[in-house]
């Protein structure tokens, strides 16, 4: 498996969120903590958890493996 690189994840981002403004920082160095503040239209009439929603089903199943901790920061542009 290719580690996680904060361009990698942000492209990621980009294909369900192609307005976004997407920020990705590696809290450890190894490539599976993440701090991600993302700002997109998508999320405007949206609850934060509605939000945090849409993130998680745009990264599908790297949550379940290339992922263990998420930092997540919403905005509706």
């Amino acid at each position: 498996m290719t580690k996680m690189t904060a361009e990698i994840l942000t492209n990621k981002l980009l294909e369900s969120f192609p307005d976004a403004r997407v920020k990705a920082s590696d809290m450890t160095g190894g490539g599976d903590h993440w701090q991600v503040i993302i700002e997109s239209a998508h999320f405007q009439g949206k609850s934060l958890v509605e939000q945090h929603q849409l993130v998680y089903k745009a990264l599908g199943d790297w949550m379940k493996r290339e992922i263990h901790a998420l930092a997540l920061t919403t905005k509706a542009i």
